[in-house]
């Protein structure tokens, strides 16, 4: 039993060993798998130490990558930044500089057209005042036409005595031509000259060709104008001055083509010289060419040798009507008279025509009479009745045809004359302009002569008003009293209170 108990105790001793190894083994496999689960954490928190060590160390890398990233953007950014503030610091200089360069150019520029400006508007004062100095030098020079004659004139005489000598009346005419075409004249003032010769009269015919209206000048003087744009501006010379300028100058020119005349012809052959000035122009209202005759006059060599042609107080147009010439009333406008003598350019032949009163019919009809014709027989009526010194008017102002002085002491003085050659009666507003212009050139009388007759109002106008009123009958008697003309008047109809011999 014994040996059953301690078999069973072996048994069960084996089997509490056993047990206990069991237990002992599970122990040993709970402790190694606690070991190893130890080891597993160990090794799991030393791979996940690694692992956050790898990711700490990542992230740091990737941080520092950032931060390098960013310092990298930030340098790049600087250096851009600083790549734009150097491109916009340069562009700033170059666009200083431009801009710098751009004022200095404008400056300049300013500079040179002010340089410009001024030289341009010195230059055009310095236009305005030499075309001014050409202006005065052409007045001066018109001035002198008559003074300025040259001296040594009679040596050209002895080619034409020689023609004459010879018998050569036309060599004695060519030559005093040649001669006289010889004489220097300023520019423009110089014309043709055409001479015929009446050995039988002892009278050289000259015709001279007068220069036009544009000799004159038609400014006073030019002005500089400090307008946009600026101009030289000319002053335009009044119409009158322009008139009276010319006026002045037909006549100088006539007085010393008949000096130069005399000068060029012995005296032995030639006593006196018959002149007519003339024009060549276009008629402006057909544009044909024409010669109006602005001058003519005839006198003797004695009777031209009373002019002090240097002096500088002579009249020239007061000289003409003095020598009894001819002029025209308004030779600016280029109005003719008729010549006192005329010729045959081809045969050099004097034509018997004298004057208008030498040209009459024995019993001219004065209503039928040229218009110019019977203002120079009105002329030479007034200069037989005593008013001397015939002045023509300067324009048609007024419709008056001329002005004369009375020479008498005391009741002489300026005398306004219109004639009106016409078959109507003469209205009374005419007599009424010539009382007006009367009292505006305080003149002494007027003076309304026609070949009709007036009304009762003209009759009791005039005496109140200073004018004198001259009807055809009237006229009639004085022509036959002064001029020896027994007239016609060929009116349609007889005037009032008039009588058959009034007319015939």
């Amino acid at each position: 039993m014994a040996r059953r108990k301690s078999l069973a105790a072996q048994v069960l001793q084996v089997y509490q060993q056993r047990q206990r190894e069991k237990a002992a083994e599970v122990k040993r496999a709970e402790a190694e798998m606690a070991r190893q689960a130890r080891a597993a954490e160990r090794d799991a928190a030393a791979r996940a130490r690694e692992n956050a060590l790898r990711e700490r160390e990542a992230a740091q890398a990737w941080t520092r990558a950032q931060k390098e990233k960013q310092a990298q953007q930030s340098a790049d950014s600087r250096r851009a930044e600083q790549i734009v503030r150097d491109l916009e610091k340069r562009d700033a200089l170059r666009a200083k500089e431009l801009e710098q360069k751009r004022r200095a150019e404008a400056r300049e520029r300013t500079a040179a057209d002010r340089r410009a400006k001024q030289e341009t508007v010195e230059g055009m004062r310095r236009e305005a005042a030499v075309r001014t100095a050409e202006v005065e030098e052409r007045l001066r020079v018109l001035a002198s036409v008559l003074r300025s004659r040259p001296d040594g004139l009679h040596q050209l005489r002895l080619k034409a005595e020689r023609a004459f000598g010879q018998g050569d009346l036309e060599g004695f005419a060519v030559g005093v031509e040649e001669a006289l075409g010889s004489v220097d004249y300023a520019q423009g003032l110089g014309g043709a000259r055409r001479v015929a010769f009446a050995p039988e009269s002892r009278e050289l015919v000259v015709e001279v060709e007068l220069p036009g209206q544009a000799v004159v000048p038609l400014v006073t003087q030019y002005r500089f104008k400090a307008s946009a744009p600026p101009a030289v501006v000319p002053q335009p010379r009044k119409e009158a001055e322009c008139r009276a300028l010319y006026r002045d100058l037909v006549a100088r020119l006539a007085l010393r083509a008949i000096d130069e005349a005399f000068a060029v012809t012995p005296p032995a052959l030639v006593d006196g010289v018959a002149f007519n000035g003339k024009v060549r122009a276009k008629d402006r209202a057909t544009g044909k060419a024409i010669e109006p005759c602005l001058v003519s006059v005839r006198v003797s060599r004695e009777g031209f040798a009373e002019l002090v042609l240097d002096e500088p107080e002579l009249d020239p147009v007061a000289s003409l009507h003095h020598l009894k010439a001819i002029v025209s009333q308004h030779p600016y406008d280029l109005e003719p008279v008729r010549p006192v003598v005329t010729f045959d350019l081809s045969r050099y032949k004097i034509a018997p025509e004298r004057d208008v009163v030498a040209g009459l019919d024995s019993r001219p009809d004065l209503v039928a009479m040229d218009p110019i014709d019977f203002e120079h027989l009105i002329r030479r009526l007034f200069e037989e009745i005593g008013l001397k010194s015939w002045v023509t008017q300067a324009s048609r102002d007024d419709g008056i045809d001329a002005v004369a002085v009375n020479e008498e002491p005391l009741i002489g003085g300026l005398c306004i004359i219109q004639a009106k050659r016409t078959k109507n009666v003469v209205s009374a507003e005419t007599v009424r302009s010539v009382a007006g212009v009367v009292n505006d050139k305080s003149a002494s009388k007027g003076i309304v002569v026609t070949t009709a007759w007036f009304g009762k109002a003209s009759w009791d106008f005039a005496p109140r008003n200073r004018v004198e009123l001259i009807d055809g009958r009237h006229l009639k008697a004085l022509l036959l009293e002064h001029l020896a003309i027994d007239a016609l008047i060929g009116l349609p109809k007889l005037p009032p209170n008039w009588q058959t011999r009034d007319v015939s």
